[in-house]
């Protein structure tokens, strides 16, 4: 359901309804009502959700089940320390360290 997608996004940046209201020019009860399924961001909204979260538009309507990090803006420096840390927790969990991001990262 996109309304906890929304939801669970907010909550792991730390905002509130009214902050992601005010960040998105919507009301808060706009925000409660896409969270509670009482109605849908328009597509706009949708994108809007994904460039703020660094996600796909597909992770917020439910079509992709894994998060991607957009890379947009980052220095080619940014985005090794990017692959770093990911070949960091892959080793600590006995993944395959050192394969490509490319997937992962968009």
């Amino acid at each position: 359901m996109i309304g906890d997608t929304i939801r669970s996004l907010r909550e792991q940046a730390g905002y509130s309804q009214a902050e992601l209201a005010r960040r998105l020019t919507v009301t808060r009860s706009s925000v409660n009502a896409w969270e509670s399924g009482l109605s849908a961001p328009t597509a706009a909204y949708i994108v809007d959700l994904a460039r703020l979260f660094h996600v796909s538009t597909d992770y917020i309507l439910g079509l992709d089940s894994g998060k991607q990090i957009s890379l947009a803006g980052l220095s080619e420096q940014e985005i090794q320390i990017l692959y770093q840390l990911l070949d960091y927790f892959d080793g600590r969990r006995g993944g395959p360290a050192g394969q490509p991001r490319q997937n992962l990262l968009s």
